[in-house]
């Protein structure tokens, strides 16, 4: 999210969380639009707000987590499980995931099982996440997580009947982390279409 009413918009629809993306190489980079963690801090709204970050510096992400009041934190790069363990001391963290065809899943996580709160799975692609593209969600399946999650990567509007049907197998989905397919612009959401879906997959 880059606008602040936006966010007011979202926390009315009564959706449970709002990314704020800190990786400066992203087109949603907090730090190119006006929003500001005074403006943010100022609102008294329901919703949770994620920091999500790319192999960023420890400090940096604690620091962000403190001004912007974050209360969960993605790391989306490279992370390795000591910093991960560092991080989640702090706050909520959740370690994304990128999966491409025939993934391992289960080797994946099982380092990252006792060092984070929660899982991300996104689709491989050349960008840390916002890449507008699907995996394959029967790996997924396959797999006990154990561990509550989120699934990403691609899902649009059109998806909702197959985000039910899949959600009903999948103890362990948590959450839906929408992005690209709900945007005009980057960082800029249509609410009829979140309204509309988020109606429609019944939450």
């Amino acid at each position: 999210m880059t606008k602040l009413e936006q966010l007011r918009e979202l926390d009315a629809l009564g959706v449970e969380f709002a990314g704020l993306i800190f990786y400066p190489r992203s087109p949603r980079y907090v730090g190119k639009f006006p929003l500001s963690a005074g403006d943010v801090r100022k609102e008294k709204l329901n919703i949770n707000r994620v920091g999500v970050f790319v192999n960023a510096d420890a400090d940096d992400v604690l620091r962000a987590v403190d001004e912007w009041r974050l209360h969960m934190v993605q790391l989306h790069g490279d992370e390795s499980v000591k910093y991960c363990e560092h991080i989640s001391n702090h706050v909520t963290t959740v370690k994304a995931f990128r999966v491409g065809p025939d993934e391992n899943i289960a080797w994946k996580i099982h380092p990252y099982r006792d060092a984070v709160d929660m899982f991300l799975f996104d689709s491989i692609g050349v960008n840390y996440g916002g890449n507008g593209s699907q995996f394959d969600w029967e790996l997924l399946a396959s797999v006990a997580i154990g561990k509550p999650y989120f699934l990403s990567g691609g899902i649009g509007p059109q998806d909702a009947e197959r985000v039910r049907a899949f959600a009903g197998r999948q103890p362990d989905l948590f959450a839906l982390d929408v992005n690209s397919r709900f945007e005009t612009a980057p960082g800029i959401k249509d609410m009829r279409l979140v309204d509309a879906f988020k109606k429609e997959v019944g939450r």
